[in-house]
């Protein structure tokens, strides 16, 4: 953890704003997770149905998004979806541009309106039972306004998991970043800086959310397998998933720098780090 800190402790400490679009080796390239054509790369796993299967065409790719829709949903009934890039990662920096859209599906809770998130270290989603309703995970939460009240972005929630915040085991589902609201359908771009167990959420390379110490255990996840959920041990690496939570979103980017590499070189990760972090400016 003490390389971690330290590592952490550099980037609250640097201005990572820059206009300039930034200079990468082609071994230090942004990959796109989302193609912009389909979605080959990615596995599905919706409560109550069997893994991959895409009920009602729940995620989709329209006009070079990923899209997550509805409309063929008679009632929202709780089927809580995600879909999971293909492989896992333990070290990276992952950019997500999202917008929410349209209105929320019959039957969805009141809580979820206007409500996404991307999933980090989550378990395989071919572990997952068949009406289990969220991976094991951490969840960067993504809300959207609703055009009068506060309501902060890249929050965190913690399904299956528990964090370490001001050196104190966080035991609460979710917690609130310091971000600014965004209302209607305007693009945000949120980036996460995760380093094995330790995790910073940051917008236009604003820190707004980071904590450490990423463990399996507490609860706010039902019907999963017990030999996935063993409470205490260290989670340091995992799959990222996106939610369906029952409002229509889509995503025109998802994105990561992968820095697993240069965790055995802190010098060059900080580097690339002041480099990349708020680099990418977003246009509405």
């Amino acid at each position: 953890m003490s390389s971690f800190r330290n590592i952490l402790a550099f980037s609250f400490l640097l201005t990572f704003l820059s206009c300039a679009a930034p200079q990468q080796s082609s071994s230090d390239t942004w990959v796109q997770l989302f193609n912009g054509k389909d979605l080959k790369d990615w596995e599905i796993k919706i409560k109550g149905h069997p893994f991959n299967r895409n009920y009602g065409n729940t995620f989709r790719v329209a006009d070079g998004k990923l899209q997550v829709n509805y409309d063929q949903y008679d009632d929202f009934k709780e089927q809580y979806g995600h879909i999971f890039y293909k492989q896992p990662f333990s070290a990276y920096l992952l950019g997500v541009e999202y917008r929410f859209i349209g209105e929320q599906v019959k039957g969805g809770p009141g809580w979820a309106t206007r409500n996404s998130g991307a999933m980090l270290h989550a378990q395989p989603p071919a572990t997952m039972g068949l009406d289990q309703d969220f991976p094991i995970s951490l969840e960067v939460q993504f809300l959207g306004g609703n055009g009068k009240n506060d309501r902060t972005t890249a929050n965190l929630c913690t399904p299956g998991t528990q964090v370490f915040m001001n050196n104190k085991l966080f035991t609460p589902h979710c917690i609130n970043s310091k971000s600014k609201t965004y209302h209607g359908d305007q693009w945000v771009r949120v980036e996460v800086l995760v380093l094995g167990d330790s995790i910073t959420h940051l917008i236009d390379g604003e820190t707004v959310l980071a904590y450490g110490k990423t463990q399996i255990g507490g609860g706010n996840v039902i019907n999963f397998d017990p030999n996935q959920k063993k409470d205490g041990q260290p989670l340091k690496s995992g799959y990222i998933a996106l939610q369906s939570e029952s409002h229509p979103v889509e995503y025109r980017k998802v994105e990561i720098l992968n820095m697993e590499k240069y965790m055995s070189d802190p010098d060059k990760l900080k580097q690339i780090l002041a480099k990349e972090i708020g680099a990418k400016k977003m246009s509405n």
